[in-house]
């Protein structure tokens, strides 16, 4: 799902082109209804078709590939870059690297990664070296609470804080109630329910930002509602800042060069529905945001976890391709 949502905001991106694609389970013509047919995001506004075995948008012909062994696909000879793997089955660095084998230059891993180096863009983008040829743009939750965290860390300092993310269901969750060893909980169904789940989208952080290492950890509650999200992030604060201050950084730090179409603001009554599509990773709510004193605040932040999620692996893959 998350590979068609890249292709949507590839296709939207001056800098980028599409050459090629890879799926081992559907062939073309079938692409050409999932891409263009969305329950979520709607039509696609421009044309689809299909040519044989390519994919043809608004005129541009995609290779299309339906190999299973990510080493067999022929990257090279289709002259790729750069690979975004979302299939969400090879997020390590060797699994990932497979594509390196086929002649592909570089690989965007679109989940989070137990050992490839992870970027958040805004956040920590500089620390990518052109030796890097395997790397993660971590998750669609650290993307939204990163940006934020910096923000009120860099200026505050972050004494200890927990996250919560109240996130719409996935394609991982049961439609309805079946085994699921792994979590009992994450085998009821997603339609019936709102589910308490694990996440490390907190803990990832301390990746991403090596100070906040240790500080930070969260939870998830999923919710049946099929997209946009929000974090909550409850934090002590070091320097005791009063919610309007807290308003006017987090403002100004979202009008900066820095997080610029990355870290959003609103002080209007919006709700999940209204973030549909919004390209921001995240986008603060002054209005839900509160606090119990200067140095005990909650902070509240949306996200559209598919969509501006996808943009962020585009602009990733933008910014590592001008540093090779």
């Amino acid at each position: 799902r998350i590979g068609r949502l890249v292709l949507r905001a590839a296709l939207q991106h001056p800098d980028v082109e599409v050459v090629a694609l890879n799926d081992p389970f559907i062939e073309a013509n079938y692409m050409v209804y999932q891409f263009g047919y969305d329950t979520v995001h709607g039509r696609y506004k421009g044309e689809v078709s299909h040519e044989g075995s390519n994919l043809i948008v608004d005129g541009k012909k995609i290779k299309v590939h339906n190999c299973k062994d990510p080493s067999t696909i022929p990257w090279g000879a289709d002259d790729v870059d750069i690979v975004v793997e979302s299939s969400g089955v090879f997020t390590t660095t060797e699994k990932a690297g497979t594509h390196l084998t086929g002649g592909a230059k570089r690989v965007i891993i679109s989940a989070p990664s137990a050992d490839a180096p992870m970027f958040v863009m805004g956040v920590n983008e500089e620390q990518f070296k052109p030796d890097m040829k395997v790397i993660s743009n971590a998750s669609c939750t650290t993307n939204c609470l990163a940006p934020l965290a910096k923000v009120i860390h860099d200026k505050y300092g972050i004494v200890e804080g927990l996250m919560t993310t109240v996130h719409a269901a996935t394609g991982t969750q049961r439609v309805v109630d079946a085994p699921s060893a792994k979590d009992w909980r994450g085998g009821r169904s997603v339609f019936n329910n709102i589910i308490p789940s694990s996440t490390g989208a907190a803990k990832a952080v301390g990746k991403v930002i090596p100070s906040l290492n240790g500080k930070l950890t969260g939870m998830a509650f999923r919710v049946p509602t099929p997209d946009v999200s929000v974090v909550d992030l409850t934090v002590r604060l070091e320097k005791g800042a009063t919610k309007e201050e807290l308003d006017k950084a987090i403002k100004e730090a979202s009008e900066s060069e820095k997080l610029k179409g990355i870290l959003g603001y609103t002080d209007l009554p919006l709700v999940s529905s209204d973030m549909l599509q919004t390209t921001f990773s995240s986008v603060y709510d002054s209005q839900a945001s509160i606090s119990l004193n200067d140095n005990f605040v909650k902070l509240i932040s949306w996200y559209d976890n598919e969509f501006a999620y996808s943009c962020r692996v585009i602009d990733l893959a933008v910014y590592v391709s001008q540093k090779q």
